[in-house]
């Protein structure tokens, strides 16, 4: 689980959507905060790219993982930002994310981009 978690990481450094959209199942969901849920990897693949065109240079590390409970912590940072999360994963039978329910302080995120 931890590599799968390293390479979801790297992915988000990447600067390549698909990368991060790889790593969900072709029916997979992301969902971040209250939004709707991004649905298939074109879906999913579009969020990212919508994170890596404000932060061009954008980096995400992984700050801890909770295998029991499939919790990944991360910190993103890019220009003025720097944000921690979360995202709770449900996997499927192959190890890819069916749905991932990521959450961080959006009211923070919005202080920071002023």
């Amino acid at each position: 689980m931890r590599k799968f978690a390293e390479s979801y990481t790297a992915a988000w450094c990447s600067q390549d959507p698909a990368q991060v959209a790889a790593h969900f199942a072709p029916n997979g969901s992301l969902q971040v905060n209250q939004s709707a849920p991004a649905v298939g990897r074109e879906a999913i693949s579009a969020v990212a790219q919508s994170f890596m065109t404000a932060f061009p240079d954008l980096k995400v590390a992984m700050d801890s993982l909770d295998e029991a409970t499939l919790t990944y912590h991360w910190t993103l940072t890019g220009g003025p930002v720097k944000i921690s999360g979360y995202e709770q994963w449900t996997l499927d039978t192959g190890g890819l994310i069916l749905q991932s329910l990521g959450h961080f302080d959006e009211a923070d995120y919005q202080r920071q981009l002023r």
